[in-house]
């Protein structure tokens, strides 16, 4: 007979862990089934270099899970698990452009747009008040299901606060991009040059529709959260939702794939891993991808058509995700501002229409000749990263060809378009002759480099299809109601017991922990013949 829990959570990412913790903490047996021989999904810490620095693989930064709504519920706890977050208190972020000048972003939001001039740096504060007033309301709305009651009346209490054309108005700016907020708002180019790489986390380019409001919304909680990272590595996440999730009575198994889950009657009733048949007595959550949930994880037949159809046509990104991992010796010593060395996050960029050049160059095959370097600085928060004395540094590419046809900049053959080691050393050498250009003595004081490919970084997690970091495109089109599927946009997927979170889902991506707490709550609300029965009671009494 099959062994039976009330629901079983297919992958454990940082949605899933989320999922089966608010489910164990309410009584319901949980059981998470991982592939991978560690929890986590995209939340990793190793020794990718040499012994004694502990790189953050994949993920690193926390700011969205430490202004959620499951942080404030489940911090208590996760604390008492190990979790301990260490934050900056001052810049936060900068860009670098290729003259070497900076533009700093500092926790303070009137230190920063200082920097930006007068005329500018009261629109960013005008801006930076007008989405103040408001971020309850809207935030509110990026942890409901959008196809749900809750949205409907999170949307109206919206416009009520807002005034009907107020309303109106932000539509235009979800829609708009983030080229068209930056051109049509400030009169120079500082705030676009600090903020334009910044729409690359959300996968947009400075021409999507749809990123106007990212890019304002990630301003806004620079300046209210800074850029947490987890003192010791981002491990200590998955370890405390790991620990929380025991303490309730909750599983998590590594080295365990899912191979099917099984549909009787129309429902999802088990998933059959590791040789056994585990029932799911309540629910099935699937925190994977579209492709993978229709394609390979539901037998034929299981799901309605349309959805299958839409899932096979689920869009990944046309840009991939590189990663970039140096050991250093001693710390970045930086040319030019000495702010950017106590600041966590910088990016090297020539501005909006440079991000924009390398991300064409990325969607047409090309290697970018100046791709825009985000380089994290952990060790500056959170020394106990590395030995006594020395650095990390954290590189993230995201406009990168999953399969490269060329070389912007004419200088690297691609061969046959294959990440092949060679090929990873030789893009890993521009990216770190470009970032010595502004660090002094950089390449004398590395002692360790670990790249991971888009074809790493896909057959590292499963969900980072074709590399893409963001587990689906983040287009307009395939983002709010239409996301994970068009006729589908619902966490409840077509099947009944059946659910899915993740970062193909809505919110998207970004370790927010909205999608696992979205489906959590749905699961643990009443019934309605548990309310009608609940209304009866009280009208007996």
């Amino acid at each position: 007979m099959a062994r039976e829990v009330d629901a079983v959570v297919v992958g454990s990412g940082h949605n899933g862990l989320v999922a089966a913790a608010y489910l164990a903490r309410a009584g319901w047996s949980v059981e998470v089934l991982e592939q991978a021989d560690r929890a986590g999904g995209a939340v990793a810490t190793e020794e990718l270099t040499v012994p004694g620095y502990r790189h953050d693989t994949f993920s690193s930064w926390h700011p969205l899970f430490q202004g959620s709504q499951a942080w404030a519920e489940l911090g208590d706890e996760l604390r008492a698990h190990g979790l301990d977050y260490v934050n900056a208190d001052d810049a936060v972020t900068a860009s670098v452009l290729p003259d070497g000048s900076a533009v700093v972003g500092h926790r303070d939001p009137e230190r920063t747009a200082a920097g930006f001039g007068d005329r500018d740096g009261a629109a960013y504060l005008a801006e930076l008040a007008d989405l103040g007033r408001h971020i309850e309301s809207i935030g509110g709305l990026l942890g409901v299901e959008l196809h749900g009651l809750g949205a409907l009346r999170q949307a109206a209490g919206l416009r009520r606060a807002m005034g009907g054309r107020a309303f109106a108005a932000l539509g235009s700016r979800v829609a708009a991009s983030s080229r068209a907020w930056l051109e049509s708002t400030f009169e120079g180019r500082a705030v676009g040059d600090l903020l334009a790489p910044w729409g690359l986390h959300t996968g947009l380019t400075p021409d999507d529709a749809g990123g106007a409001f990212s890019l304002l919304a990630l301003a806004g909680g620079l300046h209210a959260g800074g850029l947490p990272v987890v003192r010791g590595g981002s491990v200590g996440f998955v370890d405390a939702f790991v620990g929380l999730i025991a303490a309730h009575g909750g599983t998590v198994r590594t080295g365990t794939a899912v191979e099917e889950i099984v549909v009787r009657g129309g429902r999802a009733v088990a998933v059959r891993a590791g040789g056994e048949e585990i029932a799911a007595r309540r629910a099935v959550i699937a925190n994977v991808t579209p492709t993978q949930l229709y394609g390979s994880l539901l037998a034929a037949g299981s799901a309605p058509r349309q959805a299958t159809d839409e899932a096979a046509r689920f869009r990944y990104g046309r840009r991939a995700g590189t990663q970039i991992h140096l050991a250093l010796d001693a710390p970045p010593r930086w040319r030019g501002d000495a702010r950017l060395a106590r600041a966590p996050l910088i990016h090297l960029t020539s501005g909006v229409d440079g991000v924009t050049r390398a991300c064409v160059d990325a969607a047409l095959g090309l290697l970018p000749a100046e791709p825009t370097i985000v380089c994290g600085q952990p060790t500056v928060i959170d020394p106990s990263r590395a030995p006594a004395g020395g650095a990390i540094i954290w590189i993230q590419l995201q406009e990168v060809p999953y399969r490269p046809t060329g070389d912007a900049a004419g200088t690297i053959d691609v061969g046959e378009g294959s990440w092949t080691p060679e090929l990873e050393a030789a893009y890993a050498d521009r990216i770190v002759e470009r970032l010595g250009v502004h660090v002094e003595g950089l390449q004398e004081s590395i002692v360790g480099r670990a790249i991971l490919s888009p074809r790493e970084l896909e057959r590292r997690n499963p969900n980072l299809v074709r590399g893409d970091i963001y587990a689906g495109a983040t287009d307009l089109d395939q983002s709010y109601l239409w996301r994970p599927l068009p006729s589908f946009g619902s966490h409840a997927t077509p099947v009944a017991g059946l659910y899915q979170c993740g970062a193909s889902t809505y919110p998207g991506p970004g370790l927010n922990a909205a999608s696992g707490r979205i489906v959590a709550r749905a699961l643990l609300a009443p019934t309605a013949r548990e309310r009608l029965r609940s209304r009866l009671r009280r009208g007996r009494g």
